[in-house]
This record gives structure tokens, C-alpha cells and sequence, in this order.
């Protein structure tokens, strides 16, 4: 008895468990493999730690980016006292804020800003260009145009906006940032033409003259109100181009 019960019980162990109709359990499914991984995860450790710190510099420059715009616009404190130089240099001109949409009395008058240039042509004679609207290519490339870019809706507005806030009527500078705007507008306008005008990219721009074409927006039929129609100019003087602006370093 003893023997057969070992005998038997070494055969158990040896066979697999069958079910009462006599066979053999189904093996266990295997486990799913690990979804792959995606985005920074699938980067080694190197580059993790490198697109880390990438993330990190730009979420440091956006904070410095948007408390010296805060600075800008933030009634006169301690910080803005401080560090006033440092944060014009990083607002003026392509961060400034402009508040005359929620003013009082907003805006009643377009304001156009043409050029005229006076370009030295390859035969070596001077030709001076016609008043070129810059104001009007901005205003059809955004008609019918549902993503008007930034540039087209503010660039040259913006620069006009500079210059004419750091100006007196006698066209003269009345702060540092005076030379600035100029700057800023000139080399503006230069661009402009060597893109759009056939005469300024046929040959090398001299000098440059800007002016603005101010109109009063009309008031509704139903009005009583009547306002002059008719342009008002404001003629700068002209402007000579710098050797790296007519070399075309500003295309």
C-alpha cells in the first residue's frame, strides 16, 4: 500500500490537472505588451534633461517677456524707477501698448502712410519714385482675409504711432527714443519698397521720404455732423539711407 500510494503519488505531480471531462486547462494568455512610449518619453535620458532645460528658458524668457510689458503699462513703482532704461530697450518699439481703442473718443480719422524714394539705377542716373501707399497694400492683403497676420494689421501703424509720439509738429525729436522711431521707421519703409516698388528693386535707394495722409472718418447719413473729406498731409524730410539699408540688409 505504501508503495503503490508513492508510486501514484509521483504520477499526480508529474501530470497536469485535467478537468472532470478529462482534459487539459487552457494555458494562461500572455500579458499585453507595454504601449510604446510617445513625445518626450520616447527620448533617451540626454535628450529629456536637454528638452527640460529647453522648456525651462522659454518659460523664463515668456515670464521676463511679460513682466517687462506689465512694467510698461503699471503705474510709476520702485521696480519700474529702478530698472525704467532697461525696460523701454525691451518694450520700445515692437512691444508697445496702445490704449486709445478704450479711450473716451476713440480713433475718429484714418491715417495713411505713403513713401517716395529716390533710388540711383544701375545706368547711374537718379529717379525718384511716386508716393507709394503703404497703408492701402496693408489694408487689401487684410480685406476678405479671415487670419490677418500681425504684421500686416500693425507694423507699419505701430511705427507711424512711435514716430509721431516722439515727435513735435515741427517734425523734430522731442526725447532720446526720437532718433530711435526714426530709425525704426526708415528702415521700415525701406524694406517696403525694395519689396513692392519695380523702380527701388531695379536699382539702390538713396533716400527716402515719408509722409502721412490723415481723412476724418464720415459720419452716419443720419447725422447732422459734417466733417472736412479731404486729406491732410504731413510731409518728414527726407531721409538718407545708410550703406547697410541700400546694400539691401533690410530685404
Amino acid at each position: 500500500m505504501d508503495a503503490y500510494d508513492e508510486d501514484s503519488g509521483g504520477r499526480d505531480a508529474a501530470e497536469p490537472a485535467t478537468h472532470a471531462s478529462g482534459q487539459a486547462p487552457d494555458p494562461a494568455p500572455p500579458a499585453p505588451p507595454a504601449p510604446p512610449r510617445t513625445g518626450v518619453a520616447a527620448l533617451s535620458p540626454r535628450y529629456q534633461v536637454g528638452a527640460a532645460l529647453a522648456v525651462a528658458v522659454v518659460a523664463v524668457g515668456v515670464c521676463a517677456h511679460l513682466l517687462m510689458v506689465f512694467l510698461s503699462v503699471a503705474p510709476p513703482n520702485t521696480v519700474s524707477k529702478q530698472h525704467g532704461k532697461a525696460v523701454e530697450e525691451w518694450v520700445y518699439p515692437e512691444f508697445e501698448q496702445n490704449w486709445k481703442l478704450f479711450a473716451p473718443n476713440p480713433l475718429q480719422q484714418n491715417i495713411a502712410v505713403q513713401v517716395r524714394a529716390e533710388v540711383r539705377m544701375k545706368e547711374g542716373d537718379v529717379r525718384t519714385t511716386g508716393w507709394t501707399d503703404l497703408s492701402a497694400q496693408d489694408g487689401a492683403a487684410i480685406d476678405h482675409n479671415p487670419l490677418p497676420s500681425h504684421t500686416e494689421q500693425n507694423e507699419l501703424r505701430r511705427a507711424w504711432d512711435f514716430f509721431a509720439a516722439t515727435h513735435g509738429t515741427d517734425n523734430r525729436p522731442l526725447g532720446l527714443r526720437g532718433s530711435l522711431s526714426e530709425q525704426y521707421l526708415r528702415r521700415l519703409v525701406v524694406m517696403r519698397l525694395y519689396r513692392t516698388d519695380p523702380t527701388s528693386r531695379a536699382g539702390v535707394i538713396e533716400r527716402v521720404q515719408v509722409r502721412s495722409s490723415t481723412t476724418n472718418v464720415q459720419p452716419p447719413a443720419w447725422s447732422h455732423e459734417r466733417v472736412p473729406d479731404k486729406p491732410v498731409y504731413r510731409e518728414l524730410p527726407w531721409w538718407t539711407v545708410t550703406a547697410d539699408e541700400a546694400a539691401g540688409g533690410v530685404r
